[in-house]
Order: structure tokens, then C-alpha cells, then sequence
């Protein structure tokens, strides 16, 4: 395999982007490239919906708090160099033009997985941004574990009682129907 000298690793700061980091920071090291964090922050009225009328927000609207967020992500190794960036707009847009202007090797992209109707209203930067790449992108799905809800502790007793009322029932209606029978 080729080395990776420069990784675009855009993320949305989701659980479901953690994996794709990993990745990305394992293929820079190879290589001993550069990661480039990327975060796309979406113009808060363009994702809402707002009207012409509605005055825009400063861009400084949320920056501190995303430049923090971003500020986050270390270089796990030494020999990878790793940079931060923050931008705005569109992020199916905006992170195929930065890794066309950072002359990118690879984008390393995290996906929600989502299917039917969920993806279809809300879209897929992850699919966008694989159209309009000029450059290989890799897109890393987040494991099924972390994107199911599993029970807690606190939920355990309820779970334990509802799961023996279920077996209680299905005992009873499997011993009526067999009475009936005889």
C-alpha cells in the first residue's frame, strides 16, 4: 500500500465518529503523515430551515465551543502530525474542497448507518462526500454495539421481572392448550 502522507479525518464530534479517528491515526502512522482533524459546523439557519428575512447569526455563534471540541483530538504517536481545522458550511461540500486543497491522499469519514427513511430525510454527508471527493474515502461504521441501547444496571430488575412474566405467560398458555386437548 501506498503511504498516506496527508489523512483528512472529518467528524461531527458523535460516538459514531470515535472508530474513524482510530483508523484514520493508524493509516497516518504508517505512512508517519499528516491528520488533519476537520470540523464542518453547519450554518445554524441553513440547517433549520431560515427564511431571507431572519438576519444571520455571527460566525462566532459557536465557534469557542466546536475550536474546543476540536482542540480534543491528539496524536496518539509521535510521528504523526497532527493539525486542527474548523470550518464552515455545508460539510458534504466543504470537506472534499479542504482535502482537495490540502492535496489529501485519503478522507476518513465515521457514518450513522442509517437506512430507509431516517437517511432519506436526513441524508448522508458521509454518501456526499464520497461523490464528490477528488481523492479515496474511506468510511468507517460505527459497531453495532455502541449504536444500540442496551440495559443497565437500574434496568436489570425491571428486565429480569418483565422477562419472567413473559415466560409465566406462555407456560400458562401452553398448559391450557394442552389441557384442552386431553
Amino acid at each position: 500500500m501506498l503511504p498516506m502522507r496527508t489523512i483528512v479525518y472529518a467528524t461531527d464530534f458523535s460516538e459514531n465518529a470515535e472508530p474513524a479517528f482510530d483508523l484514520a491515526c493508524a493509516l497516518a502512522g504508517e505512512g508517519k503523515g499528516k491528520l488533519i482533524v476537520l470540523h464542518v459546523e453547519r450554518p445554524p439557519l441553513a440547517s433549520l430551515g431560515g427564511t431571507a428575512g431572519v438576519p444571520p447569526i455571527a460566525p462566532e455563534y459557536d465557534r469557542r465551543s466546536s475550536w474546543e471540541q476540536l482542540q480534543r483530538f491528539r496524536s496518539p504517536r509521535p510521528e504523526i502530525h497532527l493539525e486542527h481545522r474548523l470550518e464552515f458550511g455545508e460539510p458534504g461540500a466543504v470537506i472534499p474542497r479542504i482535502a482537495h486543497e490540502m492535496e489529501a491522499d485519503l478522507i476518513v469519514v465515521g457514518t450513522h448507518g442509517r437506512t430507509g427513511l431516517r437517511r432519506f430525510l436526513m441524508g448522508s454527508v458521509a454518501e456526499r462526500v464520497v461523490r464528490k471527493a477528488s481523492c479515496p474515502v474511506l468510511t468507517v461504521r460505527t459497531p453495532v454495539q455502541t449504536m444500540l441501547s442496551l440495559p443497565t444496571e437500574e434496568d436489570d430488575g425491571e428486565l429480569r421481572e418483565s422477562v419472567s412474566e413473559t415466560v409465566a405467560t406462555r407456560e400458562r398458555a401452553c398448559a391450557s392448550e394442552t389441557g384442552d386437548r386431553q
